[in-house]
């Protein structure tokens, strides 16, 4: 396998939505345009969603602004959780934002408490983001939320997500990204829907988005490596969750320890000032 093959999604957006005390915009400015320094594909950066929601996100504006992207190699993704907010991205973007993620959860409960929308509704925003992004040259990432099980008592199966990843490839989506939102993920059912998925929609790029106690991180992304997977998200110092489902027993995947899981070669001279920026950021 080539380095090439593997796509790191470094997604500081996810570490600072829920933080317990809002970050300054500047800092954020800095802390970003530090980690397009490292070598990452992606950053996730920011989201384009209500200011009461998610108040930590109120400013993804201004610091898209000032991201200085003249000598990165790194792409820009920004969270959109409806079309009014793909919209706003796509107006500011100015050619800088290449890809919209849109959280499509498989739990009928979560989806309502996320985006205020039912399943169904939800499936047909996906379809307008779709074509917003197509007209503009963007790419839409799915996030499968939920999809590994809820803590709702909504009924879930693998068959479950694997139904809505159907849907979703009929769309032309060409990145989804399976996402352990409360960190209930099991191994063998990774490897069940990796195995099962990459094999039937060849022209999907598929990712593993996990939440993730510290003691159980390396099973899971053993799992979706060993099945082929080769885009996974992360955040420096594994920081992060989702505040929507109130649940602070899990974050994300460290960066750290997934570049030693994958031998990931990045700038560690820039990698090493961004921890230090992180260090500055998360207290």
């Amino acid at each position: 396998m080539t380095q090439q093959a593997v796509k790191l999604i470094e997604c500081p957006r996810d570490a600072m939505q829920g933080w317990h005390h809002q970050v300054p915009t500047e800092q954020k400015i800095a802390y970003i345009n530090a980690l397009l320094k490292v070598g990452f594909d992606t950053i996730d950066f920011g989201s384009f969603v209500s200011p009461k929601a998610i108040p930590q996100m109120a400013d993804t504006r201004e610091v898209l602004e000032g991201l200085d992207l003249s000598s990165t190699q790194s792409n820009l993704l920004a969270i959109v959780a409806n079309l009014r907010g793909a919209e706003d991205a796509v107006a500011v973007s100015k050619d800088r934002i290449r890809y919209l993620g849109f959280p499509f959860s498989i739990s009928e409960t979560f989806q309502l408490r996320n985006t205020n929308k039912t399943i169904a509704e939800s499936l047909d925003e996906v379809q307008a983001i779709q074509e917003l992004c197509i007209k503009n040259d963007m790419q839409l990432v799915v996030y499968i939320s939920m999809g590994f099980g809820n803590p709702y008592g909504d009924a879930y199966n693998p068959e479950v997500a694997l139904r809505w990843v159907d849907e979703l490839a009929g769309m032309d989506i060409q990145t989804i990204s399976l996402a352990d939102t409360v960190g209930v993920a099991e191994p063998d059912t990774i490897k069940y829907l990796f195995s099962t998925l990459i094999p039937a929609y060849p022209s999907v790029d598929f990712g593993a988005h996990f939440h993730s106690a510290p003691h159980n991180w390396e099973e899971k992304i053993s799992a979706a490596f060993n099945q082929g997977c080769r885009r996974f998200d992360s955040t420096i110092k594994g920081i992060g969750g989702c505040p929507m489902a109130k649940d602070e027993l899990v974050g994300n995947i460290a960066t750290e320890n997934l570049l030693q899981f994958l031998s990931f070669k990045v700038d560690t001279d820039a990698l090493r000032e961004a921890q230090q920026l992180a260090n500055a950021v998360f207290i």
